[in-house]
C-alpha cells in the first residue's frame, strides 16, 4: 500500500526536509510539493491525494482555512512551529500535529498513524464486531456499538453521539459508517442521520424521539424504516 500525498509550506527548507523523509518511507509516494497555499489548494480541488502535509502559518491563507475550504479532505498531518494550533488541529480531525524541528522518527511515527488510519478507512466491516474504530483528536478510538445513540453527518465528518451525552467527531462519509456498522443495529433514517434502532422509544409525524429525548426527522427516502421498526 502507498499512500499518495503533497506537502505544503511557505518555507522551501521546510519542504526539502519533508521530501527527504518521505523519500525514505516506503509507504509515501510525495507527488508534488508547494510553497504557497493557493497554488497547494488548487491543485487538491482537481488531483485527489491521500494524505497532505500542511504548514499552519502561511502568508496567502492559513492551513487551517485552507483544509476548512476543501470539499474532499484527505488525511491532514499538519506541520508548524507553533503549539497554540493544537486544538483547531482537533477540531479539523487531522491525523497528527507535528511541531517543527520535525525528527525522523517523530515524522515515521506520523506516517504509521496515516497508514493505519487509511487501512482502517479501506477494511470492510466483519461480522460479529462489537466496537467501531475510528480516528478522533489524532489518536484511534475504540467505540463500543452498544454506546452509540445516533449518528450525525457533517458533510466529509460525522458525529458520534453516545447515550451518555457525550459525542466524538471523525472524518468518515455516512457511506462508509454505514459499510463499517451492523444493518441489523443501525439504521438510516435521514441524509444527516443514522440509529441505533434499540435507542429509538417511539415515532410520531415523522420523527423518532429517542432515549434520552433528542428527536429526528425521519425523511421520506428513508419512511420505510418506521414500518421495520414496528416489527423490532
Amino acid at each position: 500500500m502507498i499512500l499518495k500525498c503533497i506537502a505544503i509550506d511557505d518555507e522551501p527548507l521546510a519542504l526539502a526536509l519533508l521530501k527527504e523523509y518521505s523519500s525514505r518511507c516506503p509507504e509515501l509516494q510525495l507527488v508534488h510539493t508547494f510553497d504557497d497555499a493557493i497554488t497547494g489548494s488548487e491543485y487538491l480541488r482537481k488531483n485527489p491525494v491521500d494524505l497532505l502535509f500542511i504548514d499552519i502559518n502561511m502568508p496567502d491563507i492559513t492551513g487551517l482555512d485552507l483544509v476548512r475550504s476543501l470539499t474532499e479532505k484527505p488525511m491532514i498531518i499538519f506541520t508548524t512551529a507553533h503549539k497554540q494550533f493544537a486544538v483547531d488541529g482537533f477540531d479539523l480531525n487531522a491525523v497528527d500535529y507535528l511541531l517543527k524541528p520535525i525528527s525522523f522518527d517523530r515524522f515515521t511515527k506520523a506516517v504509521v498513524k496515516a497508514t493505519e488510519y487509511y487501512e482502517y478507512k479501506m477494511k470492510p466491516r466483519t461480522t460479529g464486531s462489537e466496537n467501531l474504530f475510528v480516528y478522533s483528536e489524532y489518536r484511534m478510538v475504540k467505540v463500543p456499538l452498544a454506546d452509540i445513540e445516533y449518528i450525525e453527518s457533517l458533510e466529509d465528518y460525522i458525529r458520534i453521539h453516545f447515550t451518555t451525552d457525550k459525542s466524538l467527531m471523525t472524518l468518515m462519509t455516512m457511506k462508509k459508517v454505514l459499510e463499517k456498522i451492523p444493518q441489523e443495529q443501525f439504521r438510516r433514517i435521514h441524509r444527516s442521520y443514522i440509529v441505533a434502532t434499540d435507542k429509538v422509544m417511539s415515532v410520531l409525524n415523522r420523527k423518532a424521539k429517542l432515549v434520552s429525548g433528542t428527536e429526528l426527522p425521519v425523511s421520506d427516502s428513508y419512511a420505510s424504516f418506521i414500518t421495520e421498526w414496528k416489527k423490532v
